[in-house]
């Protein structure tokens, strides 16, 4: 008799264990989801600025066509990835070097680099990315405790009776950017610049794709618990 007892509470809990893992999974898979959200917005949104930009120099540097081509073509790629981040983060590295071609025929120009228009365009972007980078740590943060879950054991059973997997880091290919990072613009010197260093602000090093990585960022809002 008690044996049958003890086996039915047994069950119970690991029935009830199991809900409340699956219900985790949920809540977390979609945090990753709403996390991306926020990074396409912010991608979608530096795109729109991008052709303005473009014509701003143009009305400058007229004669610079190649890097006006350059800058068109790589933000059409980008704009036309609407796959995975991984596909995304590949269309990203030519487009981050197509801008940094064009902020260097920029500081050819010291009339340009005092024109309202311009300045307010940088400070645009300038802001677009540092929303930017903040969805994406905010992103990648999420997606390693997603994939934590789904390797570990016993959370890793629950992953595979229904489907749960691994999601994909966002993060720019280092042969595409190179040492550059992201273009940041730098409003502390005498005149505007564009750096890109490899400061708080850059993308992600290979090493955060690995479920070990550590983000140096503030941690995100706790997922909910069941």
């Amino acid at each position: 008799m008690w044996v049958w007892i003890v086996l039915l509470v047994l069950i119970a809990l690991i029935v009830i264990g199991g809900i409340a893992s699956y219900n985790r999974f949920v809540s977390q898979r979609n945090l990753v989801r709403d996390a991306w959200a926020n990074i396409d917005t912010e991608l979608r949104r530096r795109y729109d600025l991008i052709p303005n930009l473009v014509e701003t120099v143009k009305g400058y540097a007229s004669h610079e066509r190649e890097v006006f081509e350059n800058v068109t073509k790589a933000r059409a790629m980008a704009t036309a990835a609407t796959g995975s981040p991984a596909e995304q983060a590949a269309a990203e590295g030519p487009l981050v070097a197509a801008l940094r071609q064009l902020f260097a025929v920029a500081e050819n120009y010291p009339d340009l680099k005092a024109n309202q228009n311009f300045l307010a365009l940088q400070s645009e972007l300038s802001n677009t990315e540092d929303r930017l980078q903040t969805a994406r740590r905010y992103y990648n943060a999420n997606v390693r405790d997603y994939n934590r879950r789904v390797q570990s054991f016993p959370s890793k059973v629950i992953a595979g009776w229904f489907g749960f997997k691994e999601e994909q880091f966002f993060e720019v290919d280092e042969a595409l950017r190179g040492d550059a990072g992201v273009p940041r613009v730098d409003f502390g010197g005498q005149t505007p610049g564009v750096t890109f260093g490899s400061g708080a602000g850059s993308a992600p090093t290979g090493s955060e794709a690995s479920p070990a990585a550590q983000e140096q960022s503030p941690p995100p809002p706790p997922a909910p618990t069941s």
